[in-house]
């Protein structure tokens, strides 16, 4: 079978073109992304045909688990389409079908290849029911007071959502550590906790699988820590379900931005640094969330069980 290993800001994936194989995807996941006898990825991303816009974009995580979306996995879904002229040519822009919805992608080409894209991510889901949130584990929240929020940008609706039906700043006591959870869903769930002290030396490895497991998401959860910078650059560290730590996550960089904007610590467009590099976001406050970042094949491979 054979398959592409690219990565988008150090986030990796194997790329397998579905639409002239099939496997049993769960099992291939587990196995391909292996570091030490796969290949080694953070998911594996597939190629599929179909009804609803130009191809279908699947994701399995090395859990097995099949994800919502990955920001950056569709960034290296649409450099391979783009790169082996898949849907003819090089077009100024084409949709993605995902779990999360269908998505329009905005290609930057240089020499005949994709270099980068800007990503429609979605508009951000704040009901504690969209993200999801199970009200009734509050009680393992230490407190139960909720931040009403105002929507910062002069030119933006608010959000008709009621206070109680928003998770902003729960507090959350994990083996010791008091976190302050903000929730947002970009198609799949994230938990942001914005800290003081540097993201590089919060003990993530210990506490990112606890706040990925906990019962207050019944879905598990992708969970981020973030320092402010300023109101235009954040620095992010993240635990992703069903991952483990990764160097960038994609539909997390584009959480965080709604998440900071939320608490008035950015203005609409806002640079956030991650292990693996820096993406750029844009949310205007009420509408979709756009994500640029870059897109990089590293080689190719015939994977052989």
């Amino acid at each position: 079978m054979l398959f592409t290993k690219m990565h988008g800001t150090g986030n990796d994936f194997v790329v397998i073109d579905a639409r002239v194989v099939e496997q049993n995807w769960e099992t291939l996941a587990r196995s391909i992304c292996d570091r030490h006898f796969g290949v080694g990825a953070d998911g594996i991303i597939l190629i599929c045909p179909s009804d609803v816009a130009d191809l279908r974009m699947r994701m399995f995580n090395p859990d097995g688990s099949e994800a919502e979306m990955c920001g950056n996995g569709i960034r290296c879904f649409a450099k391979y389409v783009l790169d082996r002229e898949i849907i003819g040519g090089k077009p100024k822009h084409f949709k993605v079908e995902t779990l999360a919805g269908v998505l329009p992608i905005v290609p930057s080409v240089q020499g005949g290849k994709m270099k980068s894209a800007q990503v429609g991510m979605g508009i951000p889901r704040l009901r504690s029911s969209e993200i999801p949130v199970d009200p009734a584990q509050r009680l393992n929240v230490v407190g139960s007071r909720m931040s009403v929020v105002q929507i910062p940008s002069e030119d933006s609706t608010k959000y008709f959502i009621p206070s109680e039906d928003l998770v902003v700043d729960w507090p959350l006591l994990i083996d010791g550590t008091e976190l302050k959870i903000t929730g947002v869903s970009m198609g799949n769930p994230h938990a942001i906790a914005f800290v003081e002290s540097s993201v590089d030396d919060f003990p993530l490895d210990r506490i990112g699988p606890m706040v990925e497991h906990h019962p207050m998401f019944p879905q598990r959860v992708n969970f981020e820590i973030v320092n402010v910078l300023d109101r235009h650059n954040l620095r992010v560290r993240v635990w992703e379900r069903g991952a483990g730590m990764t160097m960038a996550c994609g539909s997390g960089a584009s959480a965080v931005a709604v998440a900071a904007r939320l608490h008035d610590y950015v203005d609409k467009e806002v640079e956030i640094t991650l292990p693996g590099g820096i993406l750029s976001i844009y949310w205007d406050g009420e509408g979709e969330v756009f994500l640029t970042g870059p897109a990089i094949e590293v080689f190719q491979g015939n994977w052989q069980e």
